[in-house]
């Protein structure tokens, strides 16, 4: 468990990354390849942490959309060029508060059982 609690919290400092880059929201997402950059190979380190948590912790999980953070990684490494930035956008706005949550409940829960 001790390695899957690294691995949560560096997903955790990913999302936390995402979120101050995009503070001045979508236009200035949009308008600045730096912020997109930085965001998207934040998105890809965060899969592929979620990727290294042991099956154990993630069947304890179900919650989390596992799968769909692996494919969208995929997408990220293997198709780059087919990377659409207003599903980028959904995924911060949207889905990554969602994973924010998830991902700071599995550490509580981690924590207290140290």
């Amino acid at each position: 468990m001790k390695d899957d609690r690294l691995y949560v919290h560096h997903a955790l400092e990913c999302i936390q990354r995402i979120d101050r880059y995009c503070q001045s929201g979508e236009k200035a997402f949009r308008q600045s390849e730096m912020v997109q950059d930085a965001v998207l190979r934040n998105l890809q380190t965060l899969a592929e942490s979620t990727q290294r948590i042991g099956d154990r912790l993630r069947d304890l999980h179900p919650e989390v959309d596992w799968r769909a953070i692996a494919g969208f990684r995929n997408v990220l490494v293997h198709d780059y060029l087919g990377i659409n930035l207003e599903r980028v956008w959904e995924i911060v706005s949207v889905h990554l508060p969602v994973l924010r949550s998830q991902m700071e409940a599995i550490r509580q829960e981690a924590d207290s059982r140290e």
